[in-house]
């Protein structure tokens, strides 16, 4: 059952496997092709890898001690019964698919119910796709893919390395063999306006997506974006205006779209700017209030 005015992935979870379900974070170990010389050099411009590091991670790279201390930290603090594998870190499908699937089995703990992968639309291919497609009869698998936006002059701009119609093409091949595919997107990119932030919702509506990961663009500290932000070459969104345009973004999507989250939510002391985008509740909120104020919902606008 649906309890808010959009879809909610905890909702989701909670109807399909009857209780509440917890993301454990994973880090795998893997690198980034944009940043390790495979397809690109000095990764995205807004990108530091360390903000996603789950806080037992010491630098063990097995995953099934990652996990189970992950689930007892959760279980603790929640009284959490079923859990999400999430390898998160950097992109999880960088390896050789005899590879990835030692590593995803050893995600396998009897309370996890689901895996979830996040990786780069270039960097799935159809061993890769093969192996989700085969894990998915033991456990529920969705694949999470970083589109951000889908203005090739934007990918450029941010150095993503990829273009829309890698993103369109891993789309069409994952649905193809009926793998849930989440996209990544980030409101308020260099040098987007409304509707280039507009153009990527259509994009991924037209595509009907499963589910969608908003962004709100941040400065992270260490990036080349921080340098541009201190040159002044780069305009952020005040938190009004993003939870404005979040709302029309929901109404452009279909009501069968899953929201996994609403904005971005990296540690408060790797935050340059801005500052609105530490607590996510805050966001979230304004932007329920909008939508109640509208009397709007999501999919009110999709024909």
């Amino acid at each position: 059952m649906i309890t808010k005015p959009y879809n909610t992935l905890s909702d989701f979870l909670k109807e399909k496997f009857g209780c509440k379900v917890f993301k454990v974070t994973l880090n795998a170990g893997f690198t980034c092709p944009n940043r390790d010389g495979t397809k690109g050099v000095g990764g995205c411009i807004y990108c530091e890898s360390s903000t996603l590091m789950p806080k037992e991670y010491s630098g063990d790279v097995d995953i099934k001690s990652q996990l189970a201390a992950g689930i007892e930290k959760v279980r603790k603090r929640h009284k959490a019964q079923k859990f999400i594998a999430y390898f998160q870190i950097n992109t999880n499908t960088h390896a050789p698919a005899e590879y990835l699937e030692k590593l995803y089995r050893q995600a396998l703990h009897p309370d996890v119910v689901g895996i979830a992968i996040s990786t780069r639309p270039d960097c799935v291919d159809d061993s890769v796709l093969d192996l989700i497609e085969r894990l998915k009869k033991e456990r529920y698998v969705w694949l999470e893919l970083g589109l951000q936006s889908a203005n090739d002059s934007t990918l450029a701009y941010i150095n993503r390395g990829h273009t829309a119609k890698d993103f369109e093409e891993a789309i069409t091949k994952a649905k193809a063999r009926g793998i849930d595919t989440c996209a990544h997107v980030i409101i308020g990119l260099p040098h987007e306006d409304r509707q280039s932030v507009f153009k990527t919702i259509k994009f991924l509506a037209e595509l009907n997506v499963w589910g969608i990961k908003f962004h709100q663009l941040q400065v992270i500290k260490g990036t080349r974006l921080e340098e541009l932000y201190n040159e002044g070459k780069v305009r952020l969104l005040e938190l009004e205006e993003y939870a404005n345009l979040m709302v029309e973004c929901l109404e452009m999507l279909p009501k069968t779209t899953i929201i996994h989250r609403l904005s971005g939510d990296a540690p408060k002391q790797f935050i340059v700017a801005p500052k609105w985008g530490a607590n996510k509740f805050i966001i979230m909120d304004k932007i329920t209030e909008i939508l109640k104020a509208k009397n709007t919902f999501q999919g009110a606008n999709n024909h």
